[in-house]
């Protein structure tokens, strides 16, 4: 029987994966791993079954970790991670803590217990922005180049990972990926807050001009190319993951107000974020080409989906 620990099992993304891993492994041991900090949620694993084992612990306590980790696990997938950029600019310390110094105690943890592989699940805001230009693309040779706070501790938390490989020899893959949407997300993030606001008639909060763009992807493709990596990837090896949507957020907006039939009189533009990142634009050339990847479930589906969950009643057109 293979054991999988995923950390921050009890978030958006990896209760998500959760259901990916289960499916693909139908006889292995889950254990997630996850500190119930305000974006984990118990209600986020409703419906799994025996083989998904909880365990409420912190990456930072080395102890928790080990106490939990069992001997030669097939895989750590470490989702943990304070993600929200507007609050590392409000305060840093709980991401150097969890996303760095965590990933830190993980490697310590996993190489004490003999773990297989090691697969970092990073972000593509590492990668700083780029230039305002359709042909501008993220590669996984793009340099390391963060803005925020919270860009600066995920891209830490990748040379961590990538010293434990030429130090020590520990087997690690990393995944970046871009700006993921879907069931269950935290409504603190821009499309579920939306959501949220237009149902209540609320006004929409965007950004400056609006004119920001990002790469979006269905949570549930995102898990299946973690699960495709760790499956196929090389040791040492870094895939970017992205969907080829780019959209500006005012797009997005729009998008949701004409889904749910609401005025696009509701967005308000509000004052703009410090050191915002104007572009994002992810090429999954390598993960198509190397691996076979790629995502199945377009943005008009997807948003669709997302829309339908949050309101709780199916959408039709």
């Amino acid at each position: 029987m293979k054991t999988y620990f995923i950390t921050g099992g009890a978030g958006f993304i990896g209760s998500e994966f959760l259901r990916v891993i289960i499916a693909h492994e139908p006889d292995a041991r889950v254990i997630n791993f996850d500190a119930l900090t305000y974006a984990g949620r118990l209600e986020n694993l409703e419906g799994l079954d025996a083989r998904h084992e909880f365990v409420k612990g912190d990456i930072r306590n080395a102890d928790e970790v080990m106490a939990a980790l069992p001997d030669e696990c097939d895989a750590i997938f470490n989702f943990a991670a304070e993600s929200h950029v507007d609050r590392s600019i409000e305060s840093a310390h709980d991401f150097v803590t969890t996303n760095v110094l965590g990933t830190q105690v993980l490697l310590d943890c996993a190489r004490a217990k003999g773990v297989k592989r090691f697969v970092q699940i990073s972000t593509d805001e590492v990668m700083g922005t780029l230039p305002e230009r359709d042909d501008a693309y993220f590669t996984e040779e793009s340099p390391l180049r963060p803005n925020s706070p919270y860009a600066a501790s995920k891209t830490a938390a990748e040379h961590f990972v990538r010293a434990a490989r030429e130090t020590f020899g520990l087997d690690t893959v990393i995944t970046r990926c871009g700006n993921n949407y879907g069931p269950r997300q935290f409504p603190e993030k821009l499309i579920p807050l939306m959501i949220s606001n237009a149902l209540d008639d609320k006004p929409l909060p965007l950004y400056g001009d609006g004119m920001n763009v990002r790469d979006w992807i269905y949570v549930t493709d995102h898990c299946e190319a973690i699960w495709t990596v760790y499956e196929k990837a090389a040791a040492g090896s870094v895939y970017n993951i992205g969907a080829r949507n780019t959209m500006k957020n005012i797009d997005v907006l729009t998008t949701i107000l004409d889904i749910l039939e609401k005025p696009h009189s509701l967005i308000e533009p509000v004052k703009d974020r410090l050191g915002h990142d104007r572009r994002y634009a992810i090429d999954p050339s390598r993960i198509e080409n190397e691996l076979g990847w790629k995502p199945r479930i377009g943005w008009k589906e997807g948003i669709r989906k997302t829309v339908e969950w949050y309101s709780g009643r199916e959408i039709e057109g």
